[in-house]
């Protein structure tokens, strides 16, 4: 699970850096509005509320490409034990080492 979120969060970090570079470097923070007034932050604190935004936002487009990526086998797993499955639950026995994940079920 710690790497599923190393797969979003890394990217997204690396991306909302280069976002910031290309922002900033075509608009001056200290210029900025917010509802039609000056906002009153400092350049750094603008660098870093929007970098923290830019990597909210691409975090959002990663964890949502994680999601679409994950196979029917994965996204339909049961996940808790054989003995305390509901009846609605899609798998109703354990896999052997003998059956493929496409067969058990």
């Amino acid at each position: 699970m710690l790497q599923r979120w190393m797969w979003i969060a890394w990217p997204a970090f690396l991306m909302a850096g280069v976002l910031e570079i290309l922002v900033f470097s075509m608009i001056d923070p200290q210029e900025l509005l917010w509802f039609g007034r000056p906002v009153q932050l400092s350049r750094e604190g603008i660098y870093t509320l929007s970098f923290f935004g830019f990597w909210l936002v691409t975090a959002t487009s990663s964890a949502l490409t994680t999601l679409l990526a994950q196979s029917p086998f994965e996204v339909n797993r049961c996940p808790l034990s054989a003995s305390t499955r509901p009846a609605a639950c899609p798998k109703q026995q354990s896999c052997s080492a003998e059956q493929t994940q496409t067969n058990c079920q």
